[in-house]
């Protein structure tokens, strides 16, 4: 029997797309005693596998799901209960915006950020075209909240080839995954970023200034990099939910208000109308971003929500 680890690099029907350790794409589907010994546990994009055959002749087959150092998951699409791995293994995140067409939905940044935040995994923004906005001021007033959050942003134009020296290098060498919704333009960065990719892109349709989605399955790709990494290329999401985040721990997701954290006059603040409360207070004094604390108390209403054994 010959065997090789190798890494999924995307899967469509049971079948799945393996890189194997010399470089060469396999395709493999996954062996039926490891569904049953896995019973619970998906395969995802980005998973570390080892992959068997019996003969030259013979099909590949996924006989071993090595452990993961770290996942993006989000709530089952479409009210669903449990979670949906987005991609395994990841290193960070790169939470993709346009600045304009389509208008940046601030909200949804924000429960992106809280997602990678709930999966421990560091979270960078690019807010995109922003060749489309009128001037730096517009941007900064975008920008702002995030970088005083603590937040590493990148200003990107593909088509005035602004920003992408930084966002390559941030790439280069690491598995990162790239979320925000459709039409953003994820897709066409990737593109500036490594040539040769070719990725489908698609324009914005002007009625409903909304993106056409075009990537169908997350994808990991590897970077035509010298110093190598993945990115994961992941469908643009309309419909994003939190999963396993008790309504506790949600403001340890936002960064800008760990440092107030402990001088709540109550343990179990949760910013919303208790006396003494410090966020509260920082918010009052400029130093929280008040379109922030307004995503945290929405979400916190979304949280409690969920059923207690779906958290």
């Amino acid at each position: 029997m010959s065997e090789t680890r190798g890494v999924v690099l995307s899967g469509t029907g049971g079948v799945w797309s393996v890189r194997a350790a010399g470089g060469e794409t396999l395709e493999a589907s996954m062996r039926g005693r490891l569904k049953q010994e896995g019973a619970g546990l998906k395969l995802a994009v980005g998973d570390d596998v080892t992959v068997a055959r019996d003969s030259s002749d013979a099909a590949w087959a996924i006989t071993a799901i090595h452990p993961r150092r770290g996942t993006l998951a989000r709530r089952a699409p479409g009210g669903g209960r449990g979670e949906r791995i987005v991609a395994a293994n990841v290193d960070q995140v790169l939470v993709v915006f346009a600045a304009a067409k389509p208008e940046p939905h601030l909200r949804m940044l924000d429960r992106f950020l809280v997602i990678a935040e709930g999966n421990d995994l560091p979270a960078h923004i690019v807010f995109n075209k922003v060749e489309l906005v009128g001037g730096a001021a517009a941007i900064d007033a975008l920008v702002k909240p995030y970088e005083l959050a603590g937040y590493t942003v990148h200003r990107t134009s593909v088509k005035q080839h602004i920003g992408l020296e930084g966002l390559h290098d941030m790439l280069a060498g690491r598995t990162t995954a790239l979320s925000g919704p459709s039409g953003v333009g994820k897709s066409s960065l990737l593109n500036a970023l490594f040539p040769g990719l070719d990725l489908r892109t698609a324009e914005i349709s002007e009625s409903v200034n909304k993106g056409r989605h075009t990537t169908v399955g997350a994808l990991l790709i590897p970077i035509p990099d010298a110093l190598g990494g993945f990115v994961v290329d992941t469908p643009g999401l309309r419909e994003v939910g939190m999963w396993g985040l008790p309504p506790a721990s949600l403001d340890r997701c936002f960064p800008e208000f760990a440092s107030f954290l402990g001088e709540c006059r109550y343990g179990d603040c949760e910013h919303e109308t208790e006396p003494g409360c410090a966020v509260r207070d920082a918010v009052a004094r400029g130093e929280v971003s008040a379109s922030r604390y307004e995503s945290y108390c929405k979400l916190l209403l979304e949280l409690r929500d969920i059923p207690k054994d779906w958290q």
